[in-house]
C-alpha cells in the first residue's frame, strides 16, 4: 500500500529566473490556483526571491492573468532593444505594473539591472546587476509558455 502526503507543497514553479555569477532574481508562484478570480481575471500570488553574495530576500508579488501577456510583451521589447540599442537611454520597463504590489524594473543595459521594488510595503528597492548571456530570452519565453500551460492561461 502506498500513502500520498497531500500536505507536501507542490514543486516550485518559477515564472522568471534570471541568474548569473552567483546572483539570482526569481519570481516563484506560490500556487497554481488563483488567489482570486473576478470577472474572468485570475489573480495569482507569487514571491520575488533575490539571492546574491551581498543580499538575500523575499517579497510578495501579486499579478493577474493579463500580466502574463505583459511579461511576454516585455520580453519581445527587450529582444527588439537588444537588436537596436539606444546609445543614450537603455530600455526600461516594469513588471507587473507598478503600484499594486512589489514589482520588478528591468533595465536592458550592460550589465542588465533588475530592480526589485517593494513600493507598497517597506519602500525598499534592491538593484541586482546581471551579466545576461545569450539565450536567456528564449529560455524566459519557454518558462512563460510553461507557466501559461500550468495555469491554463
Amino acid at each position: 500500500m502506498s500513502v500520498t502526503n497531500t500536505s507536501a507543497p507542490a514543486a516550485a514553479i518559477d515564472l522568471i529566473h534570471l541568474s548569473t555569477g552567483g546572483q539570482t532574481v526569481s519570481v516563484r508562484l506560490r500556487s497554481t490556483e488563483p488567489a482570486l478570480e473576478d470577472l474572468g481575471v485570475r489573480y495569482y500570488d507569487a514571491e520575488v526571491v533575490v539571492s546574491s553574495y551581498f543580499v538575500n530576500g523575499t517579497v510578495t508579488l501579486g499579478f493577474d492573468s493579463s500580466d502574463l501577456d505583459d511579461w511576454g510583451c516585455l520580453l519581445d521589447a527587450v529582444a527588439e532593444a537588444d537588436e537596436e540599442p539606444d546609445e543614450e537611454e537603455p530600455f526600461t520597463a516594469d513588471w507587473p505594473r507598478a503600484g499594486r504590489s512589489a514589482y520588478l524594473r528591468f533595465v536592458a543595459d550592460d550589465p542588465y539591472i533588475v530592480e526589485v521594488h517593494d513600493g507598497t510595503g517597506t519602500g525598499i528597492c534592491v538593484a541586482v546587476p546581471l551579466d545576461m548571456r545569450e539565450g536567456w530570452l528564449p529560455e524566459a519565453k519557454e518558462r512563460l509558455a510553461a507557466v501559461r500551460a500550468v495555469l491554463g492561461a
